[in-house]
């Protein structure tokens, strides 16, 4: 199996040299960016499985930019997950319906981090494997809490 690739779009150094550690740690090929416009570039010229997007970015911020990629036809399946200090209550929800696939909150927990990057670089893969062999789609409808945490309610769909 090939290693994977995640992208890190974010501009504060030290936040970028903890994540890229912790990627490291979990055998991940890392890009980095930081600022959305050289993420953009890199995003065309090597798509990564994954994209973790500061929303707080100089020029344009990680919210457009998620937009972008998700209205590009290339780009539009690479999941993008938010990472943002901004915690209050609402905020992931908001990131969401923005484009975002998920939402990571910072400071991030260091201990949770690997498993949260392995759960969507795995449904990424799964989604690729379904829409090759089947022709089907996971079309995400709408996250949702329930007494076992958090999760995604889908809908497969032909691709």
């Amino acid at each position: 199996m090939r290693q994977k690739t995640v992208l890190i779009i974010e501009d504060n150094a030290l936040n970028l040299k903890l994540v890229k550690q912790l990627l490291l740690l979990g055998d991940y090929s890392v890009l980095e960016a930081g600022d959305a416009e050289t993420g953009l570039e890199l995003i065309r010229s090597n798509p990564p499985d994954l994209i973790l997007m500061d929303i707080q970015l100089p020029g344009i911020n990680g919210l457009t930019a998620t937009r972008i990629i998700k209205s590009d036809p290339v780009t539009k399946d690479i999941p993008v997950v938010a990472m943002t200090s901004h915690a209050m209550a609402g905020d992931r929800e908001w990131a969401i319906s923005e484009g975002c696939d998920g939402y990571i909150s910072k400071p991030i927990d260091t201990r949770a981090f690997l498993g949260i990057i392995d759960n969507f670089t795995s449904i990424s893969s799964q989604e690729k494997l379904l829409k090759k062999n089947l022709g089907l789609t996971i079309e995400k409808v709408k996250p949702c809490q329930n007494n076992m945490g958090k999760s995604t309610v889908c809908n497969f769909k032909p691709a």
